[in-house]
């Protein structure tokens, strides 16, 4: 009696052991790993999802197989506290498995995933502001381990806190050559059409998990996109049908959905990929809606047909429409149309190849972001140059990056509650707090003198406000020594009371920040 006992006992701890798991911290992912060997294809048919509960919050990830027999569920834990968990399948050696950890407080750095705010911003999950600065590297996860961390230093150093990235590598022939060639596709078989596309290869996965966490570390978002139409037939990816599409997109959801910093991009250019209907993006759009326990941002990148983004489940507008930022007063109009923040997400690129589209000089580039955040939206950059950034990631070279880089520190600088348009019916160039804060924009006007006069919404006789002169493309700001005490001059409108102008340098790129001190 006492031996069974005492092997009973011995038993107890080995479980306890077992379901034993080093704490988590908020927003950071809690692995299972299990270990099955199902009888046939272990991508298809075998269903694994874990429920996670802390009592009050209940949480039902997916999970995936990962290769060599193991399986897993990741989770993101957004409560501190212990949580339970018990896994659902319906093969036995996965099913009914349980545990619980403990999450703990966040990291210095760790804000949590990215959240709506205001209707057209946004801020992390612990209510810190995020203004997203993107930047474009498509094929960046797919090169050298060397060049990828080339990239990781340069965005250190850049303004950039969005990065847009291909989930799949276009056609390419250096993807097809090599000792190392097959871990950059996402199927068992070889190029260029010999794909079992019920098996995914999870050293590619892998490799791509890799990329985002390096993101996370420096705190970038991974703008991940899903599908796109660059094969043209020769491998098929972006011909795949309609249940490889879920299949592929629920993968996806699985492996990824626990990193706080990825963003959901569900096709670069999506028209192009002509066998595909707005109603087929409608059911992967709900199938990510569905399947992500978390609510990370959704939307679609457009070519010629724009996608309709006031649907319930794109959480933002995600545009190429080029004319929309080399005029200021767009951004305005589309945040009134969508009622959703506007990401202006290609703007053409700064660089020097032959295509059209990749020729702005690095002064239009800067110009069009202006032009974007003056309107309160947000933009993304590229940088064109043949076998650079845009596509491999590496160095940066373009003149560009700097004043994006002041841009930012002068958006992160204003309102908490981001830039708004102020009276965009008739200010196409003024954004900012009404009463309390505006950025005018003059862009490629040459200004010698700006009378003061502000609209009127918010603002009250006596109100003083100290203005700043701001040089976009030298990065100077400069105090303009008087102050301003504004009166009433009409039903719309507020002047100095002395008649006061500033005077300007006369020359493009000039901006001024009027800051209420009493």
């Amino acid at each position: 009696m006492k031996d069974r006992i005492i092997w009973a006992a011995i038993l107890w701890c080995f479980a306890i052991l077992a379901n034993a798991h080093e704490p988590v911290e908020k927003w950071g992912i809690f692995e299972l790993r299990l270990e099955a060997q199902p009888p046939g294809n272990p991508f298809v048919g075998i269903s694994l999802s874990a429920t996670f509960t802390n009592g009050t919050e209940t949480y039902s990830p997916e999970g995936f197989y990962d290769g060599n027999g193991v399986y897993k569920v990741r989770f993101m834990p957004g409560t501190e506290g212990t949580w339970t968990y018990e896994t659902l399948s319906n093969f036995a050696g996965l099913n009914g498995h349980k545990g619980e950890f403990v999450c703990v407080a966040p990291s210095a750095g760790n804000h949590g995933p990215v959240r709506i705010r205001n209707t057209y911003h946004f801020a992390y999950a612990d209510s810190t502001p995020y203004y997203p600065f993107g930047t474009t590297i498509y094929e960046w996860a797919f090169q050298s381990d060397e060049r990828k961390k080339q990239t990781i230093e340069t965005l250190k150093n850049s303004p950039f806190n969005k990065a847009r990235m291909l989930a799949v590598p276009p056609f390419g022939d250096r993807y097809q050559s090599g000792p190392d060639s097959l871990h950059h596709f996402p199927y068992e078989g070889t190029p260029p059409q010999n794909w079992d596309f019920s098996c995914f290869n999870p050293e590619f996965f892998r490799e791509l998990e890799k990329c985002v966490t390096d993101l996370q570390e420096i705190g970038v978002i991974a703008d991940l996109i899903l599908f796109r139409p660059y094969d043209h037939g020769r491998w098929g990816f972006d011909t795949m049908t309609p249940e490889c599409n879920e299949q592929f997109t629920r993968y996806m959801i699985a492996r990824f959905a626990a990193f706080r910093n990825i963003w959901w991009s569900l096709c670069n250019e999506n028209s192009f990929i002509r066998h595909l209907t707005d109603e087929d993006w409608d059911h992967l759009f709900q199938i990510v809606e569905t399947y992500d326990p978390y609510g990370h941002m959704r939307s679609i990148h457009n070519a010629g047909r724009i996608y309709d983004y006031s649907k319930p489940w794109v959480t933002h507008v995600s545009l190429q429409y080029y004319n929309a930022v080399r005029v200021p007063g767009v951004s305005a109009l589309l945040r009134d149309l969508y009622r959703k923040p506007i990401l202006q997400d290609e703007i053409n690129y700064e660089g020097n190849v032959s295509r059209r589209w990749g020729q702005l000089s690095g002064d239009e580039m800067t110009y069009r972001f202006w032009n974007t955040y003056i309107g309160g939206a947000y933009a993304t950059h590229g940088e064109a140059i043949e076998g650079g950034w845009l596509s491999n990631g590496g160095l940066l070279t373009g003149t560009s990056p700097a004043r994006i880089a002041f841009l930012r520190g002068i958006v992160e600088s204003g309102p908490a509650e981001g830039l708004n348009p102020i009276d965009q019916y008739y200010e196409l160039n003024m954004a900012g707090k009404p009463g309390e804060y505006y950025l005018i924009y003059f862009g490629k006007e040459n200004i010698r003198e700006w009378p003061v006069k502000l609209p009127d919404n918010e603002l009250e006789e006596g109100m003083v406000f100290q203005a700043e002169i701001i040089d976009t493309w030298n990065m100077t700001i400069t105090l303009v020594k008087h102050t301003f005490q504004l009166k009433k001059l009409d039903n719309y409108s507020f002047v100095d009371e002395k008649g006061q102008s500033i005077q300007l340098p006369g020359k493009p790129y000039q901006a001024l920040r009027l800051t209420r001190i009493e």
